[in-house]
């Protein structure tokens, strides 16, 4: 029988509750597709790459939830191994977002620095998790 702790039962919570804001998403990304919200090219990639992220790296956070609780990690890699990925998939998922907002956006503004702490996020997600399964 699966049983997971106490944390990781209270992030996969939020992480679930989490996902309607994902359908929301592509509720809005289907508006963009049809040309009812003007956006750039540049504006449109990022709003499908922003909302991939998302659904995929939440996805990912629920497996590696599971993945911690077989591991032996404890205190801050405990953490990390647990929140790296769903603190990754809001990062990343902002700065594709934040990075473009605006009327006649084509490149991103300073806000693109959210998708790269966001990447550093999720190395430190799946390296520490990764390694503290090959350990334990």
């Amino acid at each position: 029988m699966l049983s997971l702790s106490a944390p990781s039962q209270c992030i996969a919570g939020v992480v679930l509750l989490t996902i309607v804001t994902i359908e929301f998403g592509g509720w809005f990304l289907t508006k963009i597709v049809r040309g009812q919200v003007p956006m750039t090219e540049f504006q449109r990639n990022f709003a499908r790459a922003g909302h991939a992220h998302a659904g995929v790296l939440v996805t990912l956070a629920l497996v590696c939830l599971v993945l911690a609780d077989a591991t032996q990690l404890t205190g801050a890699l405990g953490w990390v191994a647990r929140l790296g990925v769903p603190v990754a998939a809001v990062l990343m998922s902002a700065g594709f977002f934040a990075s473009s907002a605006g009327r006649d956006v084509h490149r991103p503004n300073a806000l693109i620095a959210l998708l790269w702490l966001g990447a550093l996020s999720l190395a430190a997600g799946v390296v520490t998790l990764g390694i503290g399964l090959l350990v334990t």
